[in-house]
């Protein structure tokens, strides 16, 4: 009994000093100009005027906007936008391949090469792998990129085998990066599969 009475007195005896700093703490919070100065409400709502009209700007802009990760694609943050797609927009859509991991990713790209468009392919041997070959795409006679035989990290890539005139309701879709990851390597996409969106960074 005796030594539950002493760590009860000692808890007091802790918590005492806490309790006799609540009150500066509170001016300091209701916008006190120091911790010994009276409490001044009116600095508190002023700053709250301005934050939280910014913390609700934040709150319904930021989950529209889309940090682009991929060094291969000059933006850093873009969000949806309206519209048919047109040659050199940017578009979002769904990876699923070994390259990209165990799970789907978003990855943004451009869309290069669009329906009525001819997309002419031919192959060269590659210089950077015996026994195989680089696939160069271009769209109505423009460089669009040519094809790597692995990827950075050691992963063997196989490059689409396929020219003529791109189909209604398909797209190239890629980057001019020397080893973006693109319609190089997993073909045309669906264009219903595709996000039209806009650069804000």
């Amino acid at each position: 009994m005796l030594r539950l009475f002493c760590l009860l007195a000692r808890w007091i005896a802790n918590l005492w000093p806490r309790l006799r700093r609540l009150p500066r703490k509170a001016a300091m919070a209701l916008g006190a100009p120091g911790a010994d100065q009276p409490a001044r409400p009116d600095r508190l709502w002023r700053a709250m005027l301005v934050v939280l009209p910014l913390a609700l700007v934040a709150a319904l802009v930021m989950p529209q906007v889309t940090l682009v990760m991929s060094p291969s694609i000059e933006a850093f943050a873009v969000r949806k936008s309206s519209g048919p797609i047109a040659r050199g927009d940017y578009v979002m859509f769904t990876l699923h391949h070994p390259i990209a991991g165990p799970r789907p990713v978003s990855v943004t790209k451009h869309a290069l090469c669009l329906p009525g468009d001819r997309l002419t392919m031919f192959e060269t041997p590659s210089p950077l792998a015996s026994n195989s070959w680089d696939g160069h795409y271009y769209c109505n006679g423009q460089l669009l990129g040519v094809s790597l035989p692995q990827a950075h990290n050691g992963l063997k890539l196989t490059h689409m085998e396929w020219s003529g005139i791109i189909p209604a309701g398909m797209a190239y879709v890629g980057s001019t990066h020397p080893r973006g990851f693109d319609s190089r390597y997993f073909g045309l996409l669906p264009i219903s599969s595709l996000i039209r969106m806009e650069r804000i960074l």
